[in-house]
């Protein structure tokens, strides 16, 4: 099968186009002819190596972390799948590929695709919509009547988390640049901040969580708008030693993510406020209740554009401008 992979860890590269063997399939996994791919941010910062601390990979590696396609062989131990299902994943760590035109994933983090959405759509879901499950569901508690400030609106968890968080009743306040906001609006955002023009922390107070994924100045401010007892969850760092213990990582390295996080986990401390980080991960019960949510008309997906597979380097690229308004795909089939 083709597949686009890296050989070593490398910010500027490319992916390579190769041959390699499809995967054999294990007695719990299901075999997946991909049709198509999301891509995503963790992509680019898994090649440049910024990850390999807490995740060491071996090379040849394989990227794409979003699958949506058809099972093809199913393992002797498989309940849950059969073949010829339409079905979508986030295959879980150490077990990445969807690059790929085949993948072969455990049966837990699989979930039959929506039944009213495309295979580019269904392609574009996973990764995002379970980060905003795990952030606002799993850690936050997000319930009717509060309110949850969700950072970069616009792009690919922002257009999920916007959506699953009116479905749980709350109020929304997001950041965007202006031409994004009738966009947003339509997902349900309340209250839309132009990052361009204005200062969020003048702007929101007393907020119940705050969903954070930019940098660390914007971080640190977002602690003066949560209320005393509310979270900040962040996705894009610092990581806490938490994120170590769950993977197994030696203790060296849980010492190191507890070094660089205490700043932020003080500084909440003293507000009152509890900060954590996420690192999400693959859960196909979780994915099944997004699917209902899809299904239902509470989240419809935003693609902001296609790709064919050869052009993989180049969907990449355009995810690491930080244009993207949703998510980006590649079509493989």
């Amino acid at each position: 099968m083709k597949a686009f992979l890296i050989r070593k860890y490398d910010k500027k590269a490319k992916l390579l186009l190769e041959e390699v063997a499809t995967p054999e399939v294990k007695d719990n996994e299901v075999l997946i002819e991909v049709h198509a791919s999301g891509v995503n941010l963790l992509d680019s910062k898994i090649k440049s190596g910024e990850f390999k601390l807490i995740l060491p990979y071996k090379f040849p590696l394989i990227l794409g972390h979003d699958a949506a396609g058809i099972i093809t062989q199913v393992g002797k131990n498989v309940k849950q799948f059969k073949v010829g299902d339409q079905v979508y994943a986030r295959p879980a760590d150490f077990h990445i590929g969807t690059f790929a035109e085949y993948i072969a994933i455990n049966e837990n983090d699989v979930a039959l695709k929506p039944k009213n959405i495309s295979t580019v759509e269904a392609a574009s879901v996973p990764l995002v919509a379970l980060t905003a499950w795990q952030a606002l569901v799993e850690l936050g508690n997000l319930k009717k009547g509060q309110k949850v400030f969700i950072q970069a609106g616009s792009g690919g968890v922002g257009t999920i988390a916007i959506q699953l968080a009116k479905h749980l009743g709350a109020t929304v306040a997001t950041t965007a640049s202006e031409k994004s906001f009738d966009m947003l609006k339509g997902l349900g955002a309340d209250v839309l901040i132009d990052y361009k023009k204005q200062d969020f922390e003048n702007v929101l107070k007393d907020y119940d969580l705050v969903l954070n994924s930019q940098d660390t100045g914007t971080l640190k401010k977002s602690l003066n708008i949560l209320k005393r007892g509310g979270k900040l969850i962040s996705i894009s760092g610092p990581p806490t030693a938490d994120l170590a213990n769950s993977m197994g990582a030696p203790w060296y390295v849980k010492m190191i993510l507890s070094l660089i996080s205490s700043g932020i986990r003080k500084k909440a401390g003293k507000l009152g406020v509890q900060y954590s980080f996420l690192f999400m991960k693959a859960d196909g019960k979780q994915l099944h209740e997004i699917t209902k949510l899809i299904e239902s008309g509470a989240i419809k997906p935003v693609v902001d554009k296609e790709f064919g597979f050869e052009k993989t380097n180049d969907a990449l690229e355009y995810v690491e401008s930080g244009h993207a308004k949703g998510k980006v795909v590649v079509n493989i089939k």
